[in-house]
């Protein structure tokens, strides 16, 4: 992924408020809702699905690293994304990223 990708990710990431961080997160129909635009958003750009899912793989980092899961699903994707190792983590950033895009 580009440097500049990466970075207008971790912006993204450090500018959503906790408020708009609690609407999304709050249940997983919401998280998915919210993923799927982000990648509406990234194939309108013309982004690559290997850099959609490289951009899926960090906020999932984040996400498992900053965030406490607020319901089963997340929590599931938590231990799922802290026990797998990096190509593991790779693979499950392809299914998310699969998953939103195919409804």
């Amino acid at each position: 992924m580009s440097n500049n990708i990466n970075e207008r990710v971790e912006a993204k990431l450090s500018s959503i408020g906790q408020e708009e961080k609690e609407e999304i997160l709050s249940n997983f129909s919401s998280f998915k809702s919210y993923l799927s635009g982000k990648v509406a958003a990234g194939e309108k750009m013309g982004l690559s699905d290997e850099t959609l899912a490289k951009a899926t793989e960090k906020v999932a980092g984040y996400l498992a690293n900053h965030e406490e899961p607020r319901n089963r699903e997340e929590h599931v994707l938590q231990q799922l994304w802290k026990s797998g190792d990096k190509d593991q983590q790779q693979a499950l950033s392809h299914m998310l990223l699969n998953m939103v895009k195919n409804g």
